[in-house]
């Protein structure tokens, strides 16, 4: 019997590729009727093959409140309740002080803080007590990183929002957490680089300052989401579990 056998249904924004693919998946090994969405529809359809199980494709984009509407309909029209969100969409590009444009940071900051937010409360009269939301941080929010500005510091509103939703939904028992990953191999984290060679320069930068010496693996960030969603982490709440081999711990 799978973990989330018995839940009514898990939702993961940003599930096309990556850590949000990866958790998708494994929510659905583990039992959970799983929503998916992406902004593009080719790759949400990749997607939903890929995880199988009955999972249904929302196409959407996070910060566009009717797509996050439609995608709740969605839920709603299947009949279920949500008791596991993980809000992982998220993104961005590199860009100094010195670079950074209107633009860039609106694109930013509309999807990992606007989007994020609006997520999370528009999915609020589906949550089911006792729910799980976990919120998608990253190491960059903590590290200083050049061209990092803007990213990390939506990052550590993530992080913020984990702290004080965790306090305002504890009456209903709904437990809200940050899983925070290091550095990734994920599609993502190659398009930070303008080509393959430079991409494959970051990834062994990024390589190696882990402690482990390499990179994680998406499945390896999915495992501590699919604990923190589940019965085996009851007692967590308002945390930050950071999944970086090590990376600001050692």
């Amino acid at each position: 019997m799978g973990q989330l056998e018995g839940k009514t249904a898990a939702v993961v924004t940003g599930g096309t590729t990556g850590i949000g693919l990866a958790t998708a998946v494994r929510l659905a090994s583990e039992g959970a009727h799983v929503f998916v969405t992406g902004r593009r529809k080719p790759e949400l359809d990749a997607a939903v093959e890929t995880i199988g199980a009955g999972a249904i494709g929302v196409q959407g984009d996070v910060s566009v409140p009717a797509d996050l509407d439609r995608l709740y309909e969605t839920v709603r029209d299947q009949g279920r309740g949500i008791d596991v969100l993980f809000a992982n969409a998220g993104g961005g590009e590199l860009a100094t002080l010195e670079q950074v444009t209107e633009d860039h940071f609106d694109q930013t900051f509309g999807i990992n803080v606007r989007g994020l937010l609006f997520t999370v409360q528009k999915a609020l009269p589906l949550l089911n007590d006792g729910a799980s939301v976990i919120v998608t941080g990253s190491t960059a929010a903590t590290s200083g990183a050049e061209a990092f500005g803007v990213y990390a510091a939506s990052k550590a509103a993530v992080r913020s929002f984990a702290r004080t939703w965790a306090n305002e939904l504890k009456a209903r028992g709904i437990r809200v957490n940050a899983v925070t990953p290091g550095p990734i191999d994920t599609p993502a984290m190659t398009g930070l680089a303008p080509d393959e060679e430079q991409a494959a320069a970051l990834k062994s930068f990024l390589a190696g300052q882990v402690p482990l010496g390499r990179m994680g693996r998406p499945d390896e960030a999915a495992n501590v989401v699919l604990f923190l969603a589940g019965d085996q982490s009851t007692f967590v709440i308002g945390a930050e579990l950071y999944v970086d081999g090590g990376l600001n711990q050692i």
